[in-house]
Formats: C-alpha cells, sequence, structure tokens
C-alpha cells in the first residue's frame, strides 16, 4: 500500500469540513499524489471509489478487491470534505472493522480516522442504545446476554409454565424466538400466528423470555438491532438525528443481511440516500441464520436512482480455479449476472481425490500438508475446509498422529468456558445489578452453600415482587424460608459486591477485578482442588486477569462497563489468533471472506455436501451450490476436492455417491484421483498413496446411494416401543427438532427410517434407531 496517499485530516483548511460541495471539495482536496493512487486501481475500482453521492451498488466477486475499495472509498470521502463522524460504515466482524480502520489511518492519518463510526452491525447499534437507553427503559449499563445467557433465560420461563425440555429443546425454543426477532414479529404477532399447541408454548416462553430480559436489565444479540428500530420508530427526533450524523452510509457483505438490518439501514438513509453497499449474491450463505439475498437482488427496488459497479476481476486464484468456481454458480437461476476473471498464472488443475473410507481422507490431508510443507509452503496457508463440524474429528486425528499442530475456528471460544464466565458474572453484576444470569452463575460459585433449594426460594420470591434476584438477597430476611446461614452468606455476598460497586470510578477494570476474585475466594477455590483440571481453570482466569491489565493499558479512561461490552461483541472468528504457525480446520462458513495458500474441502458427497435434504428444495440447494462456491473462491494456488466411497454418519456405515457440484465442473479443469492398490499404502515419507487418473469416469464407484438423514449421533437403546406406537399421523417430538407429525415410515428393524414434520423446522429424515423420538 503507498504510504500518505492522502492528505491529512488536519492539513486540510476548515472550510473542506463545513458542508462545502462535496465534489468540488474533491476536486480541491485530493492531491497529486491521491491521483497517482487512484491509478493504481482498475477503472471499476477507481469508478466505485470516487463516486460520492447517492445509492451505489458495489457487486464485489470474490477476491475481487472489494476492502481496498471499502477502504479507499471512506479515505476519499474524508479526503473530499466529508467529516468523519459523518461516515457510518458497517461490516460482520470486528476483526475487518479494526483492519479497515487501521488501513484508513495510515492514508488520512489518526486524527481523521479516529471519529469514524466503524463496526459490525450489534457494536455500533449497542453504542447507540447505551446513548438512548432510557427512552426504552434501560439503564445506559444494560448486559448483553451471549447465546449461554440467553439459555438460562429460556430454561427460566419453560420452567415457569411446565414446559418438559424433553419435549421442548431450549435450543430450538430459543432459534424460533431468534427467527422471530431477526424477521420482525414481535411476541404478539407471533401469538397470533400459532397454529398448534407447540407453537403457542413457544409463545408463551417468548413472552416470559422478553419480559425477564427486560427486568434484568438485559438485551440479547438479536435485541440490538429490534431495540434500535423500535427507538427509531417510538421517538422519530432520535431517528432524525442519526439520519443528520451518518450522511454516509457504507455496508459489507449486504447479502448477508436479515430483515432488521435492512430494516434498521433503510430507515438511516432515508434522509441524503448517500448508501454504498458492497457484496456478492454467489456467496450469501447465511439463510439459516435469517439473511434475506432479496435485499441485495431488489437493490433497485429501494433506491431506483442507484448506480451499479461490478467488481470481476480476480486477484487471488488462478485461472483453473476461478473457471470452476465460475462453472458452479452459473448454475444458479437467482443472481446478479456477473463473470470473475483473472490475469493470475493458469495454474494446477483442481484435483478431485476419492478415498476409501474418512481415515483415509485424514490420512491424505497430512500427505498433501506435508508435501506442501516440503515445497515451503507455511502452515498458516494451508485450510482443511468441512460442511459440518462433526467432519473435523478424522482430519484431527490424523494432524495429531503426524504432530502437525492446527487450530479449529469455531470450537469453544475463549469467553464461554465456564470458568471464564464465571469470573466475569462478578464483574457483570457490579455493573448490573439487576442481572439474574450472572448472579445464579457468581451467588455459588464458589460453593458456599446456597443450594437449588434455597435458590428456589429467592426466585419465587423474586418473581411474586418484580425484583432482580440480587436485590432480594441483599436483604436476605424478607424470605422467611431462608434459614439463617443461607442468609448470612447472601448478605455478605452483596454487601462486597455493594462495597466494590462504589468504587467503579476510583478503580481501574483490572485493578477491581483482581480484588474482587482475589476477595470472593474464586482464585483461591481453584488452587486448593489442585487438580489438571482446576490448575487449567485458574490459568484461564489468569488470561482475563491480563486481558483487562492491557486493555486498562491501552485504554486509561476505559471503564469496566466498556471493557464488558467489547468482550461481549466478539465473535468465533475475531478471537482466531491467525499469527500462530498451524493449520486451519473450518466448517465453510467459517472461511468466509479468509483466503489460504492450500485448500482442502473433505466430504464432498451427496448427503453431506450438498447437506442433508437440500436437494429436494431449490432454494436450499442453491444455498449449498453458493457454499460450494465460497469454499472453492477461498484458495489461491492449490484446490483439493475430496470424497469417500464409504463413511459412517450416524453410526451406520454408508455408500454416499460423489456430491452433484463435483460434476458441474468442467473436465478441463480437474484432475481425478483414486486410491491406489493396498500395497502402494505402506510409504511413510509423506508422499500421496494416490495415483492421477485420466478421467471422470474411471472413478471408482460406490455401491449405493446414502439418503443423507438426520439423526442423534448415538443410538436409542430401546426404541421398540416407540416403533410399535409409531404410524403415519402419530405426533412426535425430537430433543433438537420439537414436536411434529409423522408423514412416512419405510423399513422394519434397525433399518426403519421415517419422515417427520417438526413445526419449527419442516420436514426432517430420521433414522428411527438414533432418533430418539417421544411419541406424544
Amino acid at each position: 500500500m503507498a504510504k500518505l496517499i492522502l492528505k491529512r485530516a488536519d492539513q486540510f483548511e476548515p472550510s473542506l469540513f463545513e458542508g462545502v460541495d462535496s465534489n468540488e471539495a474533491a476536486n480541491q482536496a485530493v492531491s497529486a499524489d491521491a491521483q497517482l493512487f487512484l491509478n493504481e486501481l482498475n477503472d471499476v475500482q477507481r469508478e466505485a471509489v470516487t463516486t460520492i453521492d447517492g445509492p451505489l451498488l458495489i457487486v464485489a466477486g470474490a477476491g475481487s478487491g472489494k476492502t481496498r475499495v471499502l477502504t479507499y472509498r471512506i479515505a476519499y470521502l474524508l479526503a473530499s470534505g466529508a467529516k468523519p463522524w459523518n461516515v457510518l460504515s458497517l461490516t460482520f466482524t470486528n476483526k475487518a472493522a479494526r483492519e479497515m480502520k487501521d488501513r484508513i489511518a495510515s492514508l488520512v492519518g489518526e486524527q481523521a480516522a479516529g471519529p469514524l463510526w466503524m463496526g459490525t452491525f450489534h457494536s455500533v447499534f449497542s453504542r447507540i442504545l447505551r446513548r438512548e437507553a432510557e427512552t426504552l427503559g434501560y439503564t445506559s449499563s444494560f448486559t448483553i446476554y451471549d447465546t449461554d445467557d440467553s439459555l438460562g433465560v429460556v430454561r427460566g420461563a419453560m420452567t415457569q409454565f411446565g414446559i418438559s425440555q424433553q419435549d421442548f429443546s431450549p435450543k430450538m425454543v430459543l432459534h424460533r424466538i431468534s427467527q422471530a426477532k431477526n424477521s420482525m414479529v414481535g411476541t404478539a404477532e407471533f401469538r397470533t400466528r400459532s397454529t398448534s399447541v407447540s407453537e403457542e408454548k413457544i409463545a408463551l416462553v417468548y413472552e416470559s423470555y422478553e419480559m425477564r430480559l427486560k427486568n434484568n436489565n438485559a438485551m440479547d444479540f438479536d435485541d440490538l438491532l429490534v431495540k434500535t428500530i423500535k427507538l427509531f420508530e417510538k421517538d422519530p427526533n432520535v431517528l432524525k438525528k442519526y439520519q443528520e450524523k451518518f450522511r454516509y452510509i457504507l455496508i459489507d457483505e449486504y447479502q448477508d443481511t436479515n430483515r432488521a438490518q435492512y430494516v434498521v439501514v433503510k430507515m438511516l438513509s432515508q434522509l441524503t440516500r448517500n448508501i454504498s453497499v458492497v457484496g456478492d449474491d454467489a456467496q450469501s450463505i447465511y439463510r439459516f441464520r435469517g439473511a434475506d439475498i432479496r435485499n441485495i437482488l431488489d437493490f433497485e427496488r429501494d433506491y431506483p436512482d442507484y448506480k451499479i459497479f461490478r467488481l470481476e476481476q480476480n486477484y487471488r486464484s488462478t485461472k483453473r480455479i476461478i473457471a470452476a468456481a465460475d462453472d458452479v454458480i452459473r448454475q444458479n437461476r437467482g443472481q446478479i449476472p456477473k463473470s470473475l476473471w483473472t490475469d493470475n498464472p493458469e495454474g494446477e488443475k483442481v484435483r478431485v481425490i476419492t478415498l476409501r473410507d474418512e481415515r483415509e481422507e485424514g490420512e491424505e490431508v497430512v500427505r498433501l500438508i506435508q508435501r506442501h510443507q516440503r515445497e515451503g509452503t507455511r502452515l498458516g496457508n494451508v485450510a482443511v475446509l468441512y460442511r459440518t463440524n462433526s467432519q473435523s474429528l478424522s482430519i484431527e486425528d490424523g494432524l495429531r498422529r503426524a504432530n502437525i499442530p492446527y487450530g479449529i475456528v469455531g470450537s469453544v471460544a475463549f469467553y464461554r468456558r465456564k470458568e471464564v464466565k464465571d469470573a466475569l458474572a462478578y464483574m457483570r453484576l457490579i455493573v448490573n445489578e439487576r442481572d439474574d444470569e450472572s448472579f445464579l452463575r457468581a451467588v455459588n460459585t464458589p460453593a458456599r452453600g446456597v443450594g437449588d433449594v434455597s435458590i428456589k426460594r429467592l426466585r419465587h420470591y423474586a418473581t411474586e415482587n418484580v425484583l432482580p434476584l440480587f436485590e432480594v438477597a441483599r436483604h436476605p430476611e424478607r424470605v422467611s424460608e431462608l434459614g439463617p446461614r443461607v442468609a448470612n452468606v447472601l448478605s455478605g455476598f452483596t454487601t462486597m459486591l455493594d462495597t466494590y460497586r462504589g468504587h467503579l470510578n476510583d478503580m481501574s477494570p483490572a485493578e477491581l477485578t483482581q480484588t474482587v476474585l482475589n476477595e470472593s475466594g474464586l482464585l483461591q477455590a481453584y488452587k486448593d482442588e489442585n487438580t489438571p483440571e482446576a490448575i487449567g481453570r485458574w490459568d484461564n482466569v489468569q488470561r482475563i486477569l491480563s486481558h483487562i491489565a492491557e486493555y486498562s493499558d491501552n485504554n486509561p479512561a476505559g471503564s469496566l462497563d466498556e471493557y464488558l461490552q467489547e468482550i461481549s461483541l466478539l465473535s468465533e472468528v475475531d478471537q482466531f489468533d491467525p499469527s500462530i504457525e498451524r493449520v486451519t480446520l473450518m466448517t465453510v462458513h467459517s472461511a468466509k471472506g479468509l483466503e489460504y495458500d492450500v485448500v482442502v474441502v473433505t466430504g464432498m458427497e451427496e448427503g453431506l455436501f450438498p447437506v442433508g435434504n437440500s436437494a429436494q428444495d431449490q432454494e436450499d440447494l442453491e444455498e449449498e451450490r453458493r457454499l460450494f462456491y465460497v469454499a472453492i473462491t477461498r484458495a489461491r494456488l492449490h484446490l483439493y476436492l475430496m470424497n469417500c466411497e464409504r463413511r459412517y454418519r450416524f453410526g451406520e456405515l454408508s455408500y454416499p455417491t460423489p456430491s452433484r457440484f463435483l460434476n458441474e465442473i468442467s473436465d478441463e479443469h480437474l484432475e481425478f484421483n483414486s486410491t491406489a492398490p493396498p500395497a502402494s499404502r505402506s510409504r511413510s515419507n509423506g508422499e500421496s498413496f494416490l495415483s492421477p487418473t485420466p478421467s471422470r469416469g474411471s472413478q471408482p464407484r460406490p455401491k449405493r446411494e446414502s439418503q443423507g438423514f438426520d439423526a442423534q449421533e448415538s443410538p436409542q437403546d430401546d426404541y421398540s416401543q416407540v416403533q410399535q406406537a409409531l404410524h403415519v399421523g402419530s405426533r412426535v417430538s425430537h430433543a433438537t427438532f420439537g414436536p411434529g407429525k409423522v408423514e412416512m415410515v419405510v423399513g422394519t428393524g434397525d433399518k426403519t427410517k421415517i419422515t417427520v414434520r417438526f413445526d419449527s423446522v419442516g420436514r426432517k429424515q430420521l433414522m428411527l434407531k438414533f432418533a430418539n423420538l417421544n411419541v406424544l
């Protein structure tokens, strides 16, 4: 990147920041150096960067330099006279926002880049909500609940209504609530739409869930968008304030926006209509989270005066890889016309490798990595991708046996570990004493003798009197059923936290946290236990203390509340450290936006990729194809696509056919390899035991096709009674999918397969032996 391409903000004349015409400002402010910089862009990129006013749709194909265009567009806006605090840039990860802001600062200086409003949808709108919280009946110190916290609230609501967690999975209920929120369906509308007993029960939980969050002075992630919309609807003056503030709005990954994100952005952009959205409909892969591809496909409907720029030159991949990706994605019907191309070398063909089973798959992954290591490829430039997390086991086994270091994106995130959440619960409770979930975590960690019966009595009194649990515990004498010992423990617990709440303004976050965790006995409890597990937990809490100390050093004026806000908005990708030299394992969804010299995609089989029954629905199949397109376009130089002749799934050996997506790639871009005779497998020097085959037809063909059934990982020990009671029309309940109706029963004994239309997730095919169903 060229240095100091644009003038720094403090070098501009003041008039340039006082609302002069942006085109005139551009002519005045952009220096000769900037013109040289703009010449480094291709023609379409340059036009997208320098078109300042009006709605813009920038269709950015994979590897086409969209981050550079976004970055330089913002820098160009600032150089053209826009005030940095009038620019709002929305991304989908904190990591992307930080990197973009750093790059902008290198162009226009820290002083200009500093006041930019740049971050994820959730971080930006949580910032607005904290400023305007009282309008909605919250305090500015509201807690942001993660999935584990929200599940705790759901379980409490289900217990309140006597809803069995055997019949209704709390995860399924929370998923339905999240879907409703992202679709802008409130509790009243959800109740009105309910057409079954199960939906009516979820409606009850939804209403209770919302009430409990409000009483806890807490919001979940979905609320950060939904509540912002409600804020703007409730107070038009607040909306107008932010419309006037954000005169230029830029959105990355627009194809992944959901209904709530679409609505809030449309509300903010109506005054100036200076909205620029960057995205690629071919990479829209989050429909299961509520993303709506129509937002980008129908941009013209909302902004008929828009301009469109297509970034079609790929700077990442070889010609072979780009051609393979183009072959695949052109099979989809609903898309914005575009055609990727590249000036990069032709490169080697994409290798399709057929293995006997998943063990050989793991072994071949190791051989490929070892070969590329010998050729000079760093481990950090190698990624192994899969459709579902359950596929990683055989790959991990192979890497461990070969002593190849690896990291998994999407494994249990640091801030979701029990000991970490336990420690932070104390600090969250100091900041927000109405946070019942944090109270329940902290009050008996370490053990203080406050058992389930005492907690039940506290909760009953709190519910009856509409009080936070902390307030009830502060005055335990009000709960007559509590014994004197428990009352003394609760009084001491609340007094300690009340004392340190008074030091929020005169102790640094690091000093306060260290003191509270010491006095609480939490650190000492881990030391006293003195097991390897306890030492590991102690180490993780020390990592928190180090992280808070680093935060305090870097943010001398930063508060504990601000620190808790920051970590609550971290995603799994944000917490993965790419600087560590290791192979990266992850699902294709997690790989979005990343790139590697070597990419291996495993499990290219029907029922696995495309997953399950997605091939039966056109929209689902097109989403799977877009996901495969994303997988292909992560590769810079080498791409391997693996499939197995047989694979264990749900405890049963299946013989899947190769994925239909492989047939969509022209033979001229592929090299086929198949398992060599057993005698050749004795090599131990890291050489692949696969030999090339000249054509698609010479691949070994499977004996029969896998059906790709959904099921539990472990078999149901005695399902004979369920089998006898089961018939078409039966109402059943599944631990994950909830209640549903049986539509088809095929086979007998261990081979019995059933089709169930579940109330919440639609039709699923299951192996009865593994489904663990309850007949209602």
